[in-house]
């Protein structure tokens, strides 16, 4: 049975739209560059259910509102950016902290194109890695810079990157934190097809399009599962969320983020050999 949208206004967080079988979810905080709040993943979370629930939806298009497609975790709280959350000591609706989403895209039995109008970075890079198949603005910047903020890459990104891009890559962009273009991202398989900004949602459309009318949707959701199970996820997110949270409740966690916000280096207090959290890894 059919199932409308998520209900929207003109100021919601995320837009959803259906046209063709295709749904489109757009990431609509444009005045911060569609930085990942409460309010963003609330949004996201509802949008991506009923796709994936509702049989009028045979694919499904992520992208984002104005210049950007994500530009990663909303720092507005400064160094509690990361700590509200895995401490709990923000409300569910306060949407200063950062939140970890519910439905993924690969929770998603149908195809999920990211199509990367713009900068997609922590967060927005690793969501985006969540989806099926990328494509992205060639001037995009991408960045998985959660390593320079102190923090853990997150969402399985240690199993799903170097499948993508492989090992050396992997290592390259995850432990370096450094930012790449659509065009070096097209270059190395992390993305399908980078191209100009303008043309970037029409050809994650044509492709979504494409898989909705030509391809049978529970052929399509078996073959999906199959992908996303050989990445070994479960195992990964298993060891990987523990971490994260450890990560996001350390001095240094705050120092990446103040760092960042005041334009200076950072001055990491925490040592690899004394306080490396070895009983998270048993």
């Amino acid at each position: 049975m059919a199932q409308n949208p998520p209900e929207t206004d003109d100021q919601s967080a995320v837009l959803t739209s259906l046209e063709d079988r295709v749904a489109v979810i757009t990431l609509n905080r444009p005045e911060a560059m569609n930085a990942w709040n409460g309010a963003l993943c609330r949004g996201l979370d509802a949008a991506l259910e009923w796709a994936r629930s509702d049989d009028d939806v045979g694919a499904v298009v992520i992208t984002g509102a104005g210049r950007a497609y994500c530009a990663g975790a909303d720092l507005s709280a400064g160094g509690d950016t990361f700590g509200d959350r895995s401490t709990g000591r923000a409300d569910d609706q306060d949407d200063t902290a950062a939140r970890t989403p519910t439905v993924l895209p690969w929770d998603v039995p149908k195809p999920v194109i990211a199509a990367i109008n713009g900068h997609a970075v922590g967060v927005g890079a690793t969501h985006a890695l969540a989806c099926d198949l990328r494509i992205a603005a060639n001037e995009a910047k991408i960045g998985f810079v959660f390593n320079r903020r102190g923090m853990l890459p997150e969402l399985g990104s240690h199993a799903v990157l170097p499948r993508v891009v492989g090992l050396s890559n992997a290592s390259d962009l995850l432990l370096s934190g450094r930012i790449i273009t659509g065009a070096e991202a097209a270059a190395m398989g992390l993305v399908s097809a980078a191209a100009p900004a303008d043309q970037v949602l029409d050809l994650a459309l044509e492709r979504a399009r494409d898989m909705a009318r030509n391809s049978a949707p529970v052929s399509m959701a078996i073959t999906k599962r199959l992908l996303w199970h050989s990445m070994g996820l479960d195992e990964m997110r298993h060891l990987e969320e523990p971490l994260f949270d450890w990560v996001a409740n350390q001095a240094d966690a705050v120092e990446g983020v103040e760092s960042f916000i005041e334009k200076r280096a950072p001055e990491w207090t925490l040592s690899a050999a004394d306080d490396f959290p070895e009983d998270l890894f048993s």
